[in-house]
C-alpha cells in the first residue's frame, strides 16, 4: 500500500523490528490483556519515540505521512501498542501546538533524553478534574480522568483540567508525582492493551510552568489543528487493522483454506465466492488508502503552515481526514467481518486469534461517533460549510 516511509533506512530497519516482535505475540497478549511493560521498553529502545519531535530539539523531525504510515505498520499486527505509539506522537504535537518556546524546549529535551513515554489523561469530555490556586502561584490539582491510554508504565502526563474560571487548561507533568494514582481498570472487549483506564489525583502540585501555554488549547487556528492529528491517528489504526485482516485471511485461504463443496473447485483460491469477497476486501482497503495519502498530505500541508495557518485551511483538512476516517472504519468493520467468511468455521478457532481484529476495530472505532463525521460531510456536501473546530473535529 501507499503508506509513506520513514526518512532512513535505520528508522525503516527500527519499524520493521518492533512490528516482528509484536507480531510474535499479538494474539497471546492480547487474550492476555494487562500493561504490555516488555514491548512499551522494546519501543523506548528502538528510538521510534521521537519521530515527531523537531530536529532541533534532538528528534528525527518526521513528516505526519511518515509517522501515521509508520502507526499503520504496527496497527497491522497490534492495534493496541499502535495506538499507544500513536498517541506518543499526539502528545509531542500537542506540546508543540499549546507550549511556549521554554516549555517546548524543556519537555521536548525530556522526551528525547528518556526516551520518555508519554500518557494521555487529556479527555475534554471528562469534566471531573479541577485546579485550585496556591498562594505561591502554583496549582493544585484534583479529579479522576477516564480513557486516560498510555498512562500504565509512562513517563509523563498531559492532562486537562478546568480552573476555577471554568476554562479548560492543558498542563504537563510526571506520572509519578505525589497524588497521582494510575488504576488497572481497563477491561473493554478490544484494545485490550491500551491502558486506557482511569487516572485520579489527590492534591497533586502544579507549578505554574507546567501549564501549557501561551498559546494553550485556545491559541488560534494552528492550535486547533490537534483534533486533525488525533483523528488522522484514529484513521490510520483503522486502515492498519483493515489491512491485517486482509493479511490474516489471504494466508489462512492460501495456506489452510478449503473450497465448499458445491464450488466446483479443488482449491479455494477458486472459490468463486471467497474471490468475491476478497475483492470487497481489496476495494474497500484501497479505497481508504488513496483517501489517506490525500488526507495526510493535507495535514503535513496544514502542520508546515504554522502559524499563518487559516480557517478555510484548517477546515479542509480537517474534511479531508474526516472522510479518510470514514472510509478506514467502514474497511476495517467490514474487514473484521468478512475475515470469518472467508475463513469459515475453522478460522473461529482460539489460536488463530481472527476475533481481535473485530473486537479491536470496534472498540476503537467508537472513540466518537461516526454519525457525526458523516454530519459534517453531510453538511459541507449540501452548504460547501467546512467542519467547525472541537475537540473531536
Amino acid at each position: 500500500m501507499s503508506a509513506a516511509p520513514l526518512s532512513t533506512p535505520a528508522l525503516r530497519d527500527a519499524l520493521a523490528g518492533v512490528k516482528a516482535l509484536l507480531a510474535e505475540t499479538a494474539v497471546a497478549r492480547d487474550r492476555a490483556g494487562g500493561t504490555a511493560k516488555a514491548e512499551r521498553d522494546a519501543i523506548r529502545r528502538s528510538g521510534l519515540l521521537t519521530l515527531a519531535v523537531p530536529r532541533a530539539h534532538g528528534g528525527h523531525g518526521e513528516g505526519w505521512p511518515a509517522i501515521l504510515g509508520a502507526v499503520r505498520e504496527l496497527a497491522q499486527v497490534d492495534s493496541a501498542l499502535a495506538h499507544l505509539f500513536a498517541f506518543q506522537h499526539l502528545m509531542v504535537a500537542s506540546v508543540l501546538l499549546y507550549g511556549n518556546p521554554e516549555q517546548q524546549a524543556a519537555l521536548l529535551a525530556a522526551t528525547v533524553a528518556g526516551p520518555a513515554f508519554w500518557g494521555n489523561a487529556l479527555n475534554p469530555l471528562d469534566r471531573r478534574t479541577t485546579l485550585t490556586p496556591r498562594a505561591d502561584g502554583g496549582w493544585i490539582l484534583d479529579g479522576t480522568k477516564s480513557f486516560c491510554s498510555g498512562a500504565s508504565d509512562s513517563d509523563l502526563l498531559l492532562v486537562s483540567a478546568d480552573g476555577p474560571d471554568g476554562v479548560l487548561r492543558i498542563l504537563a507533568i510526571p506520572t509519578k508525582r505525589a497524588g497521582i494514582a494510575v488504576l488497572d481498570d481497563w477491561d473493554a472487549i478490544g484494545q485490550r492493551q491500551t491502558d486506557s483506564g482511569t487516572v485520579t489525583f489527590t492534591g497533586v502540585a502544579v507549578e505554574a510552568a507546567e501549564i501549557l501555554g501561551p498559546p494553550g488549547p485556545f491559541g488560534g487556528t494552528p492550535s486547533t489543528l490537534r483534533p486533525c492529528i488525533a483523528q488522522s491517528i484514529l484513521a490510520s489504526i483503522y486502515l492498519g487493522i483493515a489491512e491485517g485482516a486482509l493479511a490474516a485471511a489471504r494466508d489462512f485461504t492460501l495456506t489452510e483454506g478449503r473450497p465448499w463443496r458445491a464450488s466446483g473447485v479443488t482449491n479455494a483460491a477458486d472459490d468463486p465466492y471467497l474471490l468475491h469477497h476478497y475483492g470487497e476486501l481489496q476495494l474497500a482497503v484501497a479505497g481508504a488508502d488513496a483517501l489517506a495519502g490525500h488526507a495526510l498530505d493535507r495535514l503535513q500541508a496544514a502542520w508546515e503552515r504554522g502559524r499563518e495557518l487559516t480557517p478555510t485551511e484548517r477546515g479542509e483538512t480537517a474534511l479531508a481526514v474526516a472522510t479518510f476516517k470514514l472510509a478506514a472504519a467502514r474497511a476495517g468493520l467490514d474487514g473484521a467481518t468478512r475475515l470469518f467468511d472467508v475463513t469459515g468455521a475453522r478460522g473461529t478457532a482460539a489460536r488463530y486469534g481472527f476475533d481481535r481484529f473485530w473486537r479491536n476495530i470496534r472498540t476503537h472505532s467508537l472513540h466518537d461517533p461516526l454519525d457525526y463525521k458523516l454530519k459534517e460531510l453531510g453538511v459541507w456536501a449540501l452548504t460547501g460549510a467546512l467542519p467547525e473546530p472541537g475537540f473531536y473535529s
